[in-house]
């Protein structure tokens, strides 16, 4: 049975299928919320985070190797009674450089953090 990508925008994946390296395999692309960030995709290889900031309309599609990474953390915003999460993100060191992404609900940064330490431990 062929693995399941998870995404949530056609586009978005179509926009990190076009950017693979031979052998390499997508594993998720979610949207982002807030600004900056556009979304982030993870893969067999690295993380891809695409930011919206720039003047002028650019655009940086940035390359994080797993070998580069140095730690991930998952924060959730939990509501009072602890059953929800309205907004999580997710933080990817690398280099010096922290690398945040916002999500709705906690399901989504949860899923990137665990794939993210999966390939970081080899496992």
């Amino acid at each position: 049975m062929p693995f399941q990508v998870a995404f949530d925008k056609q586009e978005q994946l179509d926009k990190i299928q076009q950017g693979l390296l031979p052998g390499e395999e997508v594993y998720a692309v979610f949207d982002a919320i807030g600004a900056g960030t556009g979304f982030i995709g993870v893969t067999s290889l690295r993380v891809i985070v695409q930011d919206n900031s720039f003047v002028g309309k650019k655009v940086a599609l940035t390359s994080v190797p797993y070998g580069k990474v140095t730690a991930v953390s998952y924060v959730s915003d939990k509501s009072m009674f602890g059953k929800f999460a309205s907004s999580s993100s997710i933080a990817i060191t690398a280099g010096g450089r922290v690398y945040e992404v916002d999500f709705r609900g906690d399901d989504k940064a949860r899923y990137v953090h665990d794939l993210v330490l999966r390939r970081m431990l080899g496992i």
